[in-house]
């Protein structure tokens, strides 16, 4: 059973949260429903008014790769474990996308079972990706970002940062379930989603830009993580 904060604290912490607007704010149910969202995640999402969101979830919201992403973060929140200031690209309803700190926690009823997930994420500036040494593995996303276009190894990957790469992996493992090159491929595929929406560039010209060997190597790299070719995505979600 869902248990309400008292609602003239619940109306001042949601006031509070409307004010940022550089920071998203949410409240789901176990099943991943949105109960509560603030300004700054319905304009993310195009929105003007709550209930377009309220009972709804990721999957009715975002593409199959971003909201299989989005669950990543809910299991581990629903099952006790804390996700604190991970850094990811977070994407908006026009197909873009942002570096953002996003923290996720589980929200506990009075008698301390888990019946639902709290979650913030703000959005970062690009240079502060590599500048601030507290945002962890920022300088190697920031490295990625920079070589979407051509290979990079771990080991490059690794020098930026200063670590070996046994730690990089373990630190992207920890951090996202993902290699770091996994996490590459699925930035190369993010961006590709961005210029499928955005441009009329051939989508083999489009697979060149992000890294790809040739157009049906970014075609079976997109089928895996979006789960439809690029041709369809661009079909379907293309405005007018």
């Amino acid at each position: 059973m869902w248990t309400d904060p008292p609602p003239t604290a619940a109306g001042a912490l949601g006031g509070l949260l409307d004010a940022l607007p550089d920071v998203q704010a949410w409240v789901k149910d176990a099943r991943r429903r949105y109960l509560w969202v603030n300004r700054a995640f319905l304009r993310n999402y195009g929105l003007n008014d709550p209930a377009e969101v309220i009972g709804r979830t990721d999957d009715d919201l975002s593409p199959p790769h971003l909201a299989a992403h989005f669950r990543q973060g809910d299991e581990a929140a629903l099952a006790g474990r804390a996700v604190q200031d991970r850094l990811e690209r977070v994407g908006r309803f026009d197909h873009t996308a942002a570096w953002c700190l996003t923290t996720k926690r589980p929200v506990l009823d009075a008698r301390g079972r888990t019946v639902g997930t709290a979650g913030i994420t703000r959005q970062l500036d690009p240079d502060q990706l590599a500048s601030r040494a507290d945002l962890r593995l920022g300088v190697v996303l920031a490295r990625m970002t920079r070589a979407l276009h051509q290979p990079v190894s771990n080991a490059e990957l690794a020098q930026a940062a200063g670590m070996s790469a046994r730690a990089l992996e373990r630190a992207f493992a920890r951090e996202y379930g993902l290699s770091p090159q996994q996490y590459l491929r699925r930035l190369r595929v993010q961006t590709a989603c961005r210029l499928l929406v955005e441009t009329r560039e051939a989508i083999a010209a489009i697979a060149q830009r992000c890294g790809f060997a040739d157009q049906s190597h970014l075609t079976r790299e997109f089928r895996r993580v979006t789960g439809s070719t690029p041709g369809t995505y661009r079909t379907q979600y293309t405005p007018g």
